[in-house]
């Protein structure tokens, strides 16, 4: 009985030390100064907003030569005056980065290229706010982690609620 208690309150600790762990390692990201634009790419518009979502797609990853990637890697993006980031190439560590490049972490899964979130949640009834979404905000890390931290329109313009102060 006493092992048992042990086990559990052992797990229970290690629980906790990870979620804090991850809540650290977003934080950090989130207030990380290099914030980008991804481009999203035409989806769906009936599949567009489903519930309290958007689903996300970047145009970037239409860029990008799949064949032959490893499931796992790096994009080097250039980012403009503008702050939107734009496709250069696939990351190889021996090149390294110019002035204005940044690293982007991708993933494949399910034969797709995968960058950061690709989902939008927002607040209940509020759907009409992000319909000009043109532009993904996120946040970006020197290793190439990404945040989505928001969404932008045509002239990128913040879209959303306003923040309560």
């Amino acid at each position: 009985m006493k092992l048992r208690l042990l086990i559990m309150w052992g797990v229970a600790v290690l629980v906790l030390v990870v979620t804090n762990v991850l809540i650290v390692q977003k934080e950090r990201l989130l207030a990380s100064p290099q914030g980008i634009l991804l481009e999203l790419a035409p989806v769906d518009p009936r599949s567009l907003i489903q519930g309290d979502y958007m689903a996300l797609a970047y145009a970037i990853t239409r860029e990008v030569p799949e064949q032959g990637l490893p499931t796992d890697g790096q994009l080097v993006v250039a980012v403009g005056v503008d702050n939107v980031a734009r496709y250069l190439r696939v990351y190889a560590p021996s090149t390294p980065l110019a002035s204005g490049e940044l690293l982007l972490r991708y993933r494949i899964r399910a034969g797709r290229l995968h960058i950061g979130s690709e989902s939008f949640f927002f607040q209940e009834g509020t759907a009409d706010a992000y319909e000009k979404a043109r532009y993904a905000e996120l946040r970006v890390d020197s290793a190439g982690e990404s945040l989505l931290v928001g969404l932008r329109g045509p002239d990128r313009e913040l879209l959303g609620m306003p923040k309560q102060p």
